[in-house]
């Protein structure tokens, strides 16, 4: 006679702690990680979000409009994703250290950019689903040299080894609620391209025009001192 058996549901490694990293590499990841995602959303500000956008080296990159727990201001965080069956996932590599995700937790309604459009939604933590590992093993599969950075690699490790070095990462659903329209969204400072063009322009043509301008100087006046002649013999 069979007997039924059940799976036991899958638990998430315990939560991640300041003492649980190493400092060192925990203020390097955060020093690094501050100036590079400056430099996303300005990319993505400028209309470029798209050209940065490649799963096997810069990532699967979007970013998130959040509201400050405190401030009340809105605050902006560019993030790895993954989009499984049409749903949108990413994770907070830092857990509930992360000031982004302490945010999302107290506000879930968010903005997210994508390259392909720009949303409304509402963030759930998903972090105790049984599907818990699949779905974080597709985000950190999106995350580019992000994982790699962290001494992960999504697509050769065990899932024993991605549970242990992913000790208090949180997972996050956000499910997109509607289009999000307005000013504010990416490709805001675009206009920037036409005046530095522009400017580009202006300052090639400088310098060529001070060439030209010496190459015409022998047809316009001659040798040294030929007009000076010219004008003795003419008087």
């Amino acid at each position: 006679m069979a007997t039924e058996t059940t799976e036991a549901p899958f638990t998430p490694a315990p939560e991640l702690t300041e003492t649980d990293m190493d400092p060192q590499l925990a203020q390097f990841l955060r020093h690094a990680f501050y100036w590079l995602n400056r430099f996303m959303i300005l990319m993505w500000r400028l209309g470029l979000g798209i050209w940065l956008n490649d799963a096997r080296t810069s990532g699967q990159i979007m970013v998130i409009t959040h509201i400050g727990r405190k401030s009340g201001l809105r605050r902006q965080t560019p993030v790895n994703y993954a989009l499984v069956d049409g749903e949108l996932y990413c994770t907070a590599g830092f857990g509930r250290l992360s000031d982004w995700y302490r945010n999302i937790r107290a506000q879930p309604k968010v903005e997210v950019w994508l390259p392909h459009g720009r949303w409304m939604g509402e963030v759930d933590d998903i972090t105790d689903s049984p599907d818990y590992l699949y779905l974080l093993r597709q985000v950190l599969i999106g995350s580019g040299f992000a994982a790699l950075l962290a001494g992960i690699n999504p697509r050769t490790m065990s899932d024993e080894d991605l549970i242990a070095v992913s000790r208090g990462y949180r997972l996050l659903h956000i499910r997109r609620t509607s289009a999000a329209t307005g000013p504010g969204g990416p490709g805001d400072l675009a206009w920037v391209w036409p005046i530095a063009t522009s400017i580009l322009l202006f300052m090639l043509w400088r310098p060529f025009r001070r060439l030209r301008d010496r190459s015409d100087r022998p047809r316009r006046f001659g040798r040294r001192g030929g007009c000076c002649k010219q004008s003795d013999k003419e008087n």
